[in-house]
């Protein structure tokens, strides 16, 4: 049944108005795809080992959409206006064959961009693969690289060593720019923010650091223990001095900086002192089907059931361009108000749909 709306010329169907934009007036643009719920880390701040131990249920097989689902969806979203997918997880290089499911998705005519967000470990065998079936661009979760903060962030699984060698295979498969994401948590690893900046200066590899956030409920986040983006900075300019960038689209993330001196550049995902909501343009479908309009969402909207029930494009396209045209998400922007009125929310756990 196709869904339908007024305006003044009469009902129309939801489709007749493409692209959808939300109730604050925000496209849909970017997809990011979960294709995995499992990881092979356990960091204290999104998987902890005590709570995703070794007889946690994570979902089977038949639970997670299939690759030609996946393709299905991507392609309604694209209907949609989405032009940039990224692949996250969980960790998605533990999907069997999901090199196939990129170069499935880069078929995709309106598609302009696939990137991929992973830990790095397992990169290294699989940056070839990747590059060859159409992957643009990767970033990877770094956190330290000194071997003792690095285990204690990722819960004692991989090495640092191992994520170096998937970064240079990324480079030497032609996944540029390779980009750095960099969780700093006040006193357990602020001080690892210079030694990563010096490692990947002058290499073309981009290190964003991003303010630690209350995504899941989980890592008990408090705003004390989070290091303000313009304290980082401050911190880095002072050894090498920065220069603004404008930003590369509408409603990118991260603040960019170049170095003075030309050595590359780094960057600044700020949700939390400096949110960037009202520009946002993300969705995110976990790998159970379940579509979320916001990181910090608490429920999202089930696509697989009526998928697997015989629903045809038509019905499908109605129900998430409804689902985005419903969206009033503003969390960042509002999160003191929400947090003095109702306390620690329910809110879905970051493994569950990446980040």
């Amino acid at each position: 049944m196709t869904a339908t709306t007024e305006n003044s010329g009469g009902v129309v169907s939801l489709r007749d108005s493409l692209p959808p934009r939300d109730r604050l007036g925000r496209p849909l643009h970017d997809l990011r795809i979960s294709v995995m719920d499992r990881c092979n880390f356990r960091c204290p701040y999104c998987m902890p080992e005590d709570k995703y131990h070794a007889k946690f249920r994570f979902l089977d097989r038949a639970e997670r959409l299939d690759f030609d689902e996946i393709v299905r969806l991507a392609g309604l979203f694209a209907q949609l206006g989405v032009r940039k997918l990224r692949i996250t997880g969980g960790e998605p290089l533990l999907r069997n064959g999901v090199a196939d499911l990129v170069g499935d998705l880069g078929r995709l005519e309106a598609i302009d961009d696939i990137a991929m967000t992973t830990n790095g470990v397992l990169l290294a065998q699989h940056a070839a693969g990747l590059a060859a079936n159409g992957l643009s661009r990767v970033t990877v979760s770094l956190d330290a690289l000194d071997e003792e903060t690095f285990t204690r962030m990722s819960g004692g699984r991989g090495g640092v060593r191992r994520v170096l060698d998937g970064i240079d295979s990324a480079l030497e498969a032609g996944l540029a720019p390779v980009k750095i994401n960099a969780v700093i948590e006040r006193g357990v690893n602020e001080h690892a923010a210079l030694d990563l900046v010096e490692h990947f200066r002058g290499t073309g590899v981009i290190v964003r650091f991003i303010e630690y956030m209350d995504v899941g409920n989980i890592n008990h986040w408090s705003q004390r223990d989070m290091v303000p983006s313009v304290e980082l900075k401050t911190r880095i300019g002072k050894r090498w001095p920065l220069e603004p960038v404008d930003p590369a689209y509408r409603g990118e993330v991260a603040s960019r900086y170049r170095f003075a001196d030309g050595a590359g550049e780094v960057g600044f995902i700020s949700s939390v002192t400096e949110p960037f909501c009202g520009a946002c343009s993300r969705a995110r479908l976990s790998s159970d089907g379940r579509l979320f309009t916001c990181l910090f969402a608490g429920e999202g909207f089930d696509l697989r059931s009526p998928l697997r029930d015989g629903a045809g494009d038509a019905e499908l396209l109605d129900l998430v361009s409804g689902c985005w045209r419903r969206r009033t998400d503003r969390y960042s922007e509002q999160r003191a108000e929400i947090r003095a009125e109702r306390g620690e929310a329910r809110k879905v756990e970051m493994y569950y749909i990446g980040g």
